[in-house]
């Protein structure tokens, strides 16, 4: 939620559309919830410190407490350390001969930003401690992994939980960090009661990750818990006006087939190498040419870090390459689209044939989940090896190594081929997977799990 002032003066507020924002709605609805966040808006500054009453989309009511942060120990928190450093760290993406390069401005940002913007978050937890200390806290993902500790050695008896939406590397890879950064980090989760993760291979990481640089069997801390989507609330939002404006424009202009990618501008997405090996699959397929077209809609991602901004770039101009090389009359093989337009995406996810996710690593990627819930194609999913959802979905879908250019190329060609009824009975199992572990399955494994944990924890 952020909040701002319309032109006369009254205060609005927006609603978050990121998919945690959308995962933990039936925490809200279901719990008594105080949602701690970071001001960002100077109307967020406003309300920060004290607890402003709000309704979810259902209704239900919740608190929500801003935590204002000083603009600079914010920029080198979000910027400089939680992105690109701990999120290239976490999908492997550093070209390690090169970079990256960590001098005195990291360690700065470090200690001032992102140090510090944890410690902001701690207190706050503290607070709300104070007035119920017997709630549960559940922490989120890379930007927080101080805060758990923090709050640790100043409530004791507290239950905390914290959940780990990207990957966890092998524990060679945190060597990118300085040995103080990568102790804290580990420090601060396994202070944690519980810590969940998207799949085994990750959660297997992280505990001998912990064992390398801890010394700790942290086994019994750790939970698998795979997120997913609120699947009745996604096929209404498909059945949506804006979302059927969206598809009758896509529907007027594809292609006989026609291969969809939904994703960030972010380097883990492998989005380079997808439109490579469609361009391989075009060399092979002459005959496609014309009659099939990928659909890229992208949505421009923290284009204020160097690293991102320059990928965008790179991604623009391997577009314009394959379709200088392909483009016929006024046929193009690939439709790039950088805008932050969900709707489109939905009515995107109805129409492909062949839906390429290919991404260097990811924590779960829930466009895998998202597209064949509503698919009228029986769309095919080529999915990269290295998404967490392959632990889900490698049986219906077109398995990938996303390194592996010319693989690709071929799995759009199985995927093409694959008889009617094979594409159906694959596209209805995932469906059905998704429907019977949904976003609530995802809540209620880690409440459970957090149970076991607290009952055998001495207070």
């Amino acid at each position: 939620m952020s909040y701002a002032r319309d032109a006369d003066g009254v205060r609005t507020a927006k609603r978050g559309g990121g998919g945690l924002v959308t995962a933990l709605r039936p925490l809200v609805s279901h719990h008594d919830v105080t949602w701690i966040a970071s001001a960002i808006s100077d109307e967020d500054r406003s309300l920060a410190g004290a607890a402003v009453d709000e309704l979810g989309r259902d209704g239900a009511p919740y608190r929500l407490r801003l935590v204002a942060h000083e603009e600079h120990a914010y920029r080198s928190f979000y910027d400089v350390v939680a992105n690109p450093m701990l999120w290239f760290v976490h999908h492997s993406l550093w070209n390690l001969p090169y970079t990256p390069n960590l001098d005195r401005a990291f360690d700065a940002a470090w200690t001032d930003g992102y140090a510090e913007v944890n410690a902001g978050f701690a207190a706050a937890v503290i607070a709300e401690l104070e007035v119920a200390p017997d709630a549960a806290v559940f922490f989120h993902d890379y930007h927080l992994y101080l805060a758990p500790r923090l709050v640790r050695e100043q409530c004791p008896d507290a239950t905390l939980m914290h959940f780990v939406h990207v990957p966890w590397p092998q524990p060679d890879y945190w060597g990118v960090c300085p040995e103080r950064v990568r102790r804290a980090i580990h420090e601060g989760l396994t202070a944690n009661d519980l810590i969940g993760f998207q799949t085994d291979r990750w959660r297997r990481n992280f505990v001998y990750s912990a064992r390398e640089f801890l010394g700790e069997d942290v086994t019994p801390k750790t939970v698998v818990a795979p997120i997913s989507v609120d699947t009745s609330e996604f096929e209404e939002l498909a059945r949506s006006e804006q979302v059927l404006a969206a598809e009758r424009g896509i529907v007027s202009h594809r292609p006989d087939k026609l291969i969809v990618r939904v994703d960030r501008t972010d380097p883990s997405k492998n989005i380079v190498r997808g439109f490579r090996a469609f361009e391989l699959y075009l060399e092979a397929h002459p005959e496609m040419i014309e009659r099939i077209g990928m659909l890229a809609l992208l949505n421009p991602s923290r284009q204020e870090v160097p690293e991102y901004a320059e990928y965008l770039r790179v991604i623009e101009r391997e577009a314009k390459r394959v379709n200088d090389r392909f483009r016929e009359g006024g046929w193009a093989p690939i439709d790039l689209q950088v805008d932050d337009d969900f709707p489109k995406s939905v009515a995107a996810y109805k129409q492909f044939d062949v839906l390429l996710v290919n991404a260097i690593f990811d924590g779960m990627n829930l466009v895998a989940k998202e597209a064949p819930l509503v698919n009228e194609r029986n769309g095919v999913v080529v999915l990269s090896e290295n998404a967490g959802a392959h632990a889900e979905l490698a049986d219906w879908a077109v398995s990938v190594n996303p390194f592996d250019v010319a693989g690709q190329a071929a799995a759009l060609e199985e995927a093409l081929k694959l008889p009617e009824a094979e594409r159906r009975r694959r596209l209805e199992s995932i469906r059905e997977h998704v429907r019977e572990h949904d976003v609530g399955d995802w809540i209620e494994l880690q409440l459970a799990a957090l149970d076991r944990v607290a009952a055998r924890v001495p207070r």
